[in-house]
């Protein structure tokens, strides 16, 4: 007590001086109206300063709750794409199921990515050219997959630079087999349609229908077994008589093609090697 009673005796005049402040802007504002107005302004614009203050500080101290409510949200999305996902599958094939697949196959190969630098698909032979080469890893006879399926064959390299024989070529010849069978023959492309290529040479005693499934055979160096190629929607006879030609629509529509990987097998070279020896004893 003793200390406040000093400091009050100590400091009588200023707070005396702020007191008759107060007083007299008290009655200035109440008895002026224009001094009453540019009070009742400021005064507004303070308090909703602090009030606006008050409210970032309350939304920062809920923010753990809208955590949590967003991670309850995220969850049911999760599930529900979970859901959606599981339906797809069991409908039959789509295009993440394909691209789930491929991933599977290509786990146990070394893949260079390349996006397409030019690309054809209304010529007799097609080619496709990406931004990878030779100082990349890249070599001919190595085969090009995209998300969806198999793109072709690296037929030329540079330094950088790569041509690649699509699909969509009359000199393209990979071959393939119907998923679940033992059955396999060579797809090829005869023009035209650039969704669709013909599996020649499957026996007459195999037994076919329309929506098998054809992928890649893996009886090369060049792509592995398992490769979504594309469904089957006609079964014909071949010129010859002595086999079915198939009808294939191709799962990837290489006119939207950008993103792509060229695989390196593992032992591509060494199964090439060998087979050139046999062709030289031949």
């Amino acid at each position: 007590m003793r200390n406040l009673l000093d400091f009050l005796k100590k400091y009588n005049y200023w707070i005396l001086f702020i007191l008759l402040e107060g007083g007299s802007l008290l009655l200035l504002v109440h008895f002026n109206r224009y001094q009453g107005s540019v009070w009742f302004t400021s005064a507004n614009a303070v308090s909703g300063k602090l009030l606006e203050w008050e409210a970032d500080f309350m939304a920062y101290v809920s923010l753990g709750q809208h955590n949590k409510e967003l991670m309850q949200k995220n969850l049911m999305l999760e599930q529900r794409v979970w859901a959606m996902r599981k339906l797809l599958d069991e409908c039959g094939h789509d295009s993440t199921y394909t691209e789930r697949r491929q991933q599977e196959i290509l786990k146990e190969f070394d893949v260079i990515p390349a996006e397409v630098v030019s690309n054809s698909v209304s010529k007799h032979n097609n080619y496709i050219t990406i931004n990878k080469g030779e100082l990349d890893g890249v070599k001919p006879e190595m085969g090009v997959v995209c998300g969806t399926g198999i793109v072709g064959i690296v037929y030329q390299t540079s330094p950088h630079y790569a041509i690649v024989m699509s699909l969509l070529n009359s000199k393209s010849n990979v071959g393939c087999c119907l998923r679940g069978t033992d059955y396999f023959g060579y797809l090829c492309w005869e023009g035209r349609y650039p969704l669709r290529a013909s599996l020649r040479d499957i026996p007459r005693h195999a037994r076919l229908k329309e929506g098998m499934i054809v992928e890649t055979s893996g009886f090369s160096a060049v792509f592995p077994a398992g490769l979504f190629v594309g469904k089957v929607t006609k079964i014909e006879n071949s010129d010859d008589g002595l086999s079915y030609k198939l009808r294939v629509n191709l799962g990837t529509d290489l006119a939207r093609l950008r993103d792509v990987c060229v695989i390196s097998a593992p032992y591509g070279e060494e199964i090439d090697s060998l087979q050139q020896k046999v062709e030289t004893v031949k």
